[in-house]
């Protein structure tokens, strides 16, 4: 089963880049064409990079690889930390600290002491031991640790993959994880540059629709890794709908329908392909068969002629 239909993408809006004078020309080729100033991404190669992507994702996973979730914009933040919480994956979604990959080990003891204020009961006062003011300073302390290092408090070390919402934005998460030698997986936009990810997915990193739809995905590979560490279970409907189809635009419904069409022919193809040996494979059996025939045939006609000739020589001579 597909991962995601070229229907969802279209409807999802994953199909539009940005205004045609704010591009990166590395981007050209996935680049389908150009409407109304804007450019269109080639979604035939936006899914054969999602296969690519989810196959990879599930791979590390399997393997007890994890993937940090990164998306710090606003279009982001609520599918970023929805998506990885589903299925147990370290999150950022505020603010990216620097160092925060480079700098683990710093970044892990502040994780401790986020964990011993979690412990204390800021509403006992008395039984804390300290004055209001301390336990209020201790609290705004737990806070500001929960709102930019809540979504990696189980992460125990680096992370074996990371999937980046927006790449220009999220330039210094790139850096650290380039440096690090950790593969990025990242939507790409017309204004992005390809050579900083690993596994690109040319798409939409601005509208929600499109970015909810794509981390999905991505959170779907992490659960199907999961299943296959754990050794069996059934694998999550990744191309469930999200929801009643709505009309497209008529552009977009041919689109759509050149690139069925694409898919029948390269089908028929291959059918055809397949037949034509198989019937050369017929007509060579039958024409074996033909000439075994014939060859029984005549090995009884042979063997009698010898067996008549002896008694023809014992005649004469008699």
């Amino acid at each position: 089963m597909a991962v995601v239909t070229m229907r969802q993408l279209l409807e999802s809006g994953v199909h539009f880049g940005h205004q045609t004078r704010r591009w990166n020309p590395k981007m050209k080729r996935y680049i389908f064409t150009e409407r109304n100033g804007i450019y269109i991404i080639d979604l035939q190669q936006s899914l054969s990079y999602i296969d690519r992507a989810y196959q990879y994702v599930k791979d590390t996973v399997a393997h007890g690889g994890s993937v940090l979730f990164v998306g710090t914009k606003k279009q982001a933040q609520e599918a970023i930390a929805e998506q990885a919480t589903r299925v147990g994956m370290p999150y950022v979604n505020q603010r990216w600290l620097g160092g925060m990959l480079t700098n683990f080990q710093t970044v892990y003891k502040r994780l401790q002491r986020l964990k011993e204020l979690e412990e204390i009961d800021f509403d006992d006062v008395a039984g804390s031991g300290m004055t209001k003011k301390e336990l209020l300073q201790l609290r705004r302390e737990r806070d500001k640790l929960d709102r930019t290092l809540g979504g990696i408090r189980r992460m125990q070390r680096l992370p074996s993959a990371v999937w980046i919402v927006d790449t220009k934005k999220e330039h210094l998460a790139v850096d650290e994880a380039k440096k690090l030698g950790i593969p990025v997986i990242a939507i790409l936009d017309t204004n992005c540059d390809p050579d900083e990810v690993d596994f690109p997915i040319p798409g939409n990193d601005d509208a929600i629709r499109s970015v909810s739809l794509l981390t999905r995905i991505i959170s779907d590979a992490v659960a199907d890794g999961l299943m296959a560490r754990a050794g069996g279970g059934e694998e999550p409907q990744a191309g469930a709908e999200l929801g009643a189809e709505e009309p497209l635009p008529e552009w977009e419904r041919e689109l759509l329908a050149r690139s069925e069409a694409e898919a029948g022919g390269e089908a028929e193809k291959a059918a055809n392909g397949e037949q034509a040996p198989a019937s050369t494979e017929t007509a060579g059996t039958e024409t074996a068969g033909t000439e075994a025939a014939s060859s029984e045939q005549a090995a009884p006609a042979q063997a009698s002629a010898t067996a008549e000739a002896p008694a023809g020589e014992s005649d004469g001579n008699a």
